[in-house]
């Protein structure tokens, strides 16, 4: 199954790829960071990027330090090191948070920490980890494998999650010393870069091998049919908004602060959503019951149940009435009040489910078949329904064996794809083939190859 990438126009729904503006509507004006007002205390230098405030310190800003997230100092039994990705390149592991984090107003628990100096923030682990859906500090070919020094070392305590690359090289770039760098998750939404050794400019450090960028981005993921296999379809990843720092801002002892600005996602009401004062254009979608722009995460559910043309139009006191009058006693249970309930992530999982998935299982709902059989049938002899069970106990397991063929053969399949976003952490990872003209990541298992250890930082 083939995953693309694509960003919208400027004239369409996103922001473009220059600068980040408003997700809908008309675009926001972005100043640089090199002429955005600054607040007369520290001088700090502040952006509003509509989803985040950012505020850039420079090296002599007392706050700067303040943030800086000192991992030596922390609790030893917090912090751990992360070995496979302290000895190989472009490698990626998967980390359970012990918080809730928002990321654009979404609640996330599972994070993606990547060599390349940053945080892939997706639920779908695929080739083009670089592309969206990203923390990055410093994204750059970094390796950490080049020198026994380096770390990627990451701290949770429960109110901030640290990722911490300590003292890495960049590929090819090893004469010009080593990057020492974190970005901090903080249990409130803030995210924090701070820069600590920045032996070089950050302009300086090419892109022909690896994507270099510092900020944020996000993206939603949608189905659409493929053109080759018409049975089929096509995963499409789209960019919904952007940060971009200026690169030549970040240097050794600065830091850059991102302050979450409220979202659509935050109201839980109608009346709430529809009498909110946001920049964004909030909508409520009764069947959902979310308020939303329409551009987010969930943006293949809000399609799917049909959101917009559901809103247009429509007061909250519209939903009231059609659920006072859906609510009278005579009225039957439909199949599908059950799922109004169900989280979105859920809902969003069960969404991706395609015809090469439901192949995996060719006896689901064989219950429902025992179920309409006849009295007569039910009273074969035992020792026919033990050999029918035989039979199909070895058909399930020839099945298992070739779909897992089937997988290492086709990692990027819709198949492989399926499993891995509902893998246990036990399960062996998924490797996916490189690719000429993208950064590829493998990732690894993160369970079984960490180990508890501390780090001895230099003082500041």
């Amino acid at each position: 199954m083939a995953v693309s990438v694509r960003t919208f126009p400027l004239r369409r729904f996103l922001v473009p790829r220059p600068q980040p503006t408003r997700s809908q509507g008309a675009p926001s004006p972005r100043l640089p960071l090199s002429s955005a007002p600054a607040p007369c205390r520290h001088k700090n230098q502040e952006d509003n990027h509509s989803y985040y405030v950012s505020r850039l310190y420079g090296p002599s800003e007392p706050r700067s330090r303040e943030l800086w997230v000192d991992v030596a100092e922390a609790n030893r039994s917090q912090v751990k090191i992360h070995t496979i990705l302290s000895n190989t390149h472009r490698q990626a592991s998967r980390v359970v948070l012990s918080f809730d984090f928002a990321f654009y107003g979404h609640l996330l628990r599972q994070i993606t920490i990547a060599t390349g100096g940053f945080i892939f923030m997706g639920d779908v682990i695929h080739r083009m980890l670089t592309a969206t859906q990203y923390v990055a500090p410093l994204m750059a070919n970094f390796n950490p494998g080049y020198s026994d020094d380096s770390t990627v070392v990451y701290f949770d305590n429960g109110t901030v999650f640290v990722v911490q690359w300590d003292h890495v090289y960049l590929q090819g770039w090893e004469d010009r010393g080593s990057f020492t760098f974190q970005a901090a998750l903080h249990r409130d939404g803030r995210i924090v870069f701070g820069y600590k050794e920045i032996p070089m400019s950050v302009p300086e450090i090419s892109s022909s091998q690896h994507p270099v960028k510092t900020g944020l981005s996000d993206a939603f993921m949608i189905l659409n049919p493929s053109p080759d296999v018409p049975e089929s379809r096509r995963r499409s990843i789209f960019e919904y908004h952007r940060i971009e720092l200026d690169p030549s801002k970040i240097t050794s002892m600065s830091a850059v602060e991102f302050t979450p600005l409220p979202t659509c996602l935050q109201h839980r009401s109608c009346d709430a959503c529809m009498s909110s004062d946001l920049s964004f254009n909030c909508s409520w979608c009764h069947v959902l019951q979310r308020c939303s722009s329409g551009f987010d995460r969930y943006r293949q559910e809000w399609m799917d149940y049909g959101c917009a043309q559901e809103a247009e139009g429509r007061t909250c006191e519209d939903f009231q009435d059609e659920y006072h009058n859906s609510a009278s006693p005579d009225t039957s249970f439909s199949p599908y009040d059950g799922d109004l309930t169900t989280t979105s992530s859920s809902l969003f999982i069960d969404s991706l489910t395609t015809e090469d998935d439901t192949k995996l299982n060719p006896y689901a709902g064989g219950d429902g078949l025992q179920n309409n059989l006849s009295p007569k049938t039910k009273g074969t002899p035992v020792h026919l329904g033990t050999i029918v069970g035989i039979v199909l106990a070895v058909l399930l397991v020839a099945a298992i064996i070739l779909a897992g063929i089937y997988i290492n053969g086709h990692p990027t399949s819709n198949a492989a794809l399926f499993f891995i976003e509902r893998r246990p952490h036990h399960w062996p990872a998924m490797k996916f083939r490189s690719h000429p003209d993208h950064s590829t990541y493998a990732e690894v298992e993160p369970s079984g190859h960490e180990k508890e250890g501390f780090m001895e930082a230099e003082q500041c």
